[in-house]
């Protein structure tokens, strides 16, 4: 397993009364796990104000700007399982990733991630799993 996900950036049956909430979540997390400096979180807001994260399947991926790259200090991601789901824009996102990318590997990790939400099965075992570990074994590829 890479070390882009570790179990403390694993958030289980979160509630959300807004997408700022998650995407602030998701780079506390960021933060958390040593992969972001703390204003990477203010570029992720930036980035959804732009345009929406949400890509489909009951997914978002924020991530910062072009201009946090310099925020970014070891590629990383955190999970956030919203069951209820969260609206991003009138679309429900039920699993939130927050990514980092080190050196332009963003892009890598947004197509893994989006290679294994392609199918829906993947995303309900997500939505679905009861553990950190369940999250960490179906995320085992990216």
């Amino acid at each position: 397993m890479s070390t882009i996900l570790k179990v403390e950036n694993i958030r289980l049956n979160e509630k959300f009364d807004s997408k700022y909430d998650a995407i602030k979540m998701a780079g506390e997390l960021l933060v958390a796990g040593g992969y972001v400096n703390a204003h990477y979180i203010e570029e992720m807001v930036k980035r959804e104000d732009l345009s929406t994260t949400y890509i489909g399947n009951d997914i978002a991926i924020p991530h910062g700007t072009e201009s946090a790259k310099n925020d970014v200090l070891d590629s990383g991601i955190s999970v956030i399982q919203v069951p209820e789901g969260v609206d991003f824009n009138g679309d429900k996102a039920r699993v939130v990733f927050g990514i980092a990318g080190k050196n332009n590997t963003h892009l890598e990790i947004l197509a893994n991630i989006a290679v294994f939400c392609s199918d829906m099965d993947n995303v309900e075992k997500l939505v679905k799993a009861e553990t950190k570990e369940e999250i960490m074994d179906l995320l085992g590829g990216i």
